[in-house]
């Protein structure tokens, strides 16, 4: 007879799982509350006591930590010391471990007792699970409550073999590393300020994408805390390596005014259209004006509906990318002719984002770790007046549209904003003047007026010459770090030119 050893912190579905493999003839072994579930369900079931021939102790610490159960999984069956070895030692064959672990994630998202903590660390399940794994050609392990329907499926139609267990032992390695990792990482932020000798980055694989950034690149998705399987929703086409990091930026910028009507319009990763209006409609046409010719192509993210209104405006033009919060039906048929469009959602009323703690960066040969950069709400309204003009209600306004998207924004950046809407935005060059210069360029080029347009860099500016500049295009207010040498005279030429000048004393590259 084959056994079974189940012994489970998540009991979905574990009572069926344990009936059907009672039915294919396995001897079912069990621990605690596993047991005790399957006793009352009226499933025979043999109390792990009676293998180790030991009990439980140290209030359930060591219950499988013993030779009776690693040495019924580990021994090879292949080889006839081992078989003769596990005789004489009356060692049984354990021939499934069916495992998940104890909810450590759970219990410090819950609780900073570190008692408890400490209680919710497994020991013996990730043991059994790696014991397991490293003798998968005879043993099957199971790791996910959602392949119980599929492994009884694979022992009754005798498809459990080696590429099936092969792909259940890499599971299961996935499984215990992703654990310890989250351990050390978690024991590293409480007494290592998050920085510890070694970082761990472990995401789950969500999909490949077609191919990388370019076609000769292998690529895929993966997320933390199932944010996109949960959240992210596919309406339209295939989403791409590249889609999701242009996406990236652009959602990033929509949402970072909570439930206001934002539109950003992104290419490549940059912005190249931003407005808050009444509606999503206007917000959508004035963030158009600031650059329709990058526009084309480009990705646009919708704080809010798309509704069948909108939709035939952006219809107008090609557009690779819509991602919102939600894109009603009739908005989808209205785009149903564009074969290359593609449409995604949140399925939820505005845009998401998942605010992770951290952030990093490939480097060659490694990885650069640091907190994650964020906009603190407050940052614009408790900016420092250094000059001697207030800017105006809505002054104010725009310049915390245009210091949040220049925060967002690869630097140099320097960002224009008038009438809450975005006019001219230079970005990613050597010179901060130069993005400002490129970004006046550009505007008239478009013929969009700038005058009374306010100034936002997400660095301080090292000489007066930028905001010469600026006067000359009719700015009427700027929003800056300082920080600067010359900041007096920074300030000195701000108020020559009645400029309203504030400094916010926080800096945002974004590199």
């Amino acid at each position: 007879m084959k056994r079974a050893l189940l012994s489970v912190s998540d009991k979905k579905g574990i009572v069926d799982f344990a009936k059907n493999l009672s039915k294919l003839g396995f001897e079912i072994i069990s621990t605690g509350g596993t047991f005790k579930l399957l006793n009352e369900n009226g499933i025979k079931v043999v109390e792990i006591d009676e293998v180790t021939k030991f009990p439980e102790c140290f209030e359930g610490r060591v219950k499988t930590l013993n030779p009776y159960i690693h040495g019924g999984i580990l021994y090879r069956r292949d080889k006839k010391s081992h078989i003769d070895e596990a005789k004489n030692l009356n060692v049984k064959a354990i021939d499934l471990v069916c495992v998940n672990l104890y909810p450590f994630k759970e219990t410090i998202e819950k609780t900073n007792d570190f008692e408890e903590i400490i209680e919710n660390i497994d020991i013996g399940g990730p043991t059994m699970v790696r014991s397991a794994a490293k003798n998968f050609k005879d043993v099957i392990i199971v790791t996910d409550t959602n392949d119980y329907d599929k492994i009884i499926k694979a022992i009754k139609d005798k498809k459990d073999d080696f590429d099936f267990r092969k792909n259940l032992m890499i599971k299961a390695y996935s499984k215990t590393a992703s654990y310890d990792s989250m351990i050390a990482n978690y024991m590293n932020e409480r007494f290592n300020n998050g920085f510890g000798a070694q970082q761990f980055i472990v995401g789950n694989k969500v999909a490949n994408t077609r191919y990388g950034e370019n076609p000769h690149q292998r690529g895929a998705l993966y997320e933390f805390d199932n944010f996109y399987s949960k959240n992210f929703k596919t309406l339209k086409g295939e989403v791409s390596f590249n889609n999701l990091t242009d996406m990236n930026g652009a959602v990033k910028i929509a949402s970072a005014f909570g439930d206001e009507n934002a539109v950003c319009i992104s290419k490549h990763g940059n912005p190249c259209g931003f407005a808050i209006k009444n509606t999503l409609l206007e917000s959508y046409t004035e963030a158009l004006k600031c650059d329709p010719i990058s526009a084309y192509g480009g990705v646009v993210a919708v704080n809010g509906t798309v509704d069948k209104e909108l939709a035939t405006k952006m219809n107008e033009i090609f557009l690779e990318v819509i991602i919102a919060g939600k894109i009603t039906k009739e908005a989808i048929e209205v785009f149903s002719n564009k074969k290359r469009i593609k449409l995604f959602e949140y399925n939820s009323d505005k845009l998401l984002v998942s605010h992770d703690k951290y952030d990093f960066k490939h480097i060659n040969g490694g990885f650069v770790f640091q907190d994650s950069d964020k906009v603190k709400d407050n940052e614009v309204k408790s900016a420092k007046l250094v000059g001697k003009k207030e800017a105006t209600k809505q002054e104010l306004k725009d310049l915390e549209i245009a210091y949040k998207v220049a925060s967002l924004t690869k630097s140099n950046c320097v960002v224009y904003v008038k009438n809450s809407a975005m006019v001219a935005v230079g970005m990613g060059m050597t010179s901060r003047v130069d993005a400002a210069q490129c970004a006046l360029k550009k505007a008239i080029e478009l013929g969009l007026d700038v005058s009374g347009s306010v100034l936002a860099s997400e660095a301080f500016f090292p000489f007066r010459d930028s905001i010469d500049a600026a006067a000359k295009a009719g700015i009427s207010a700027i929003i800056e770090p300082g920080g600067s040498i010359r900041d007096k005279e920074v300030i000195e030429a701000a108020n020559e030119h009645n400029i309203s000048l504030y400094f916010s004393e926080i800096r945002h590259f974004l590199h």
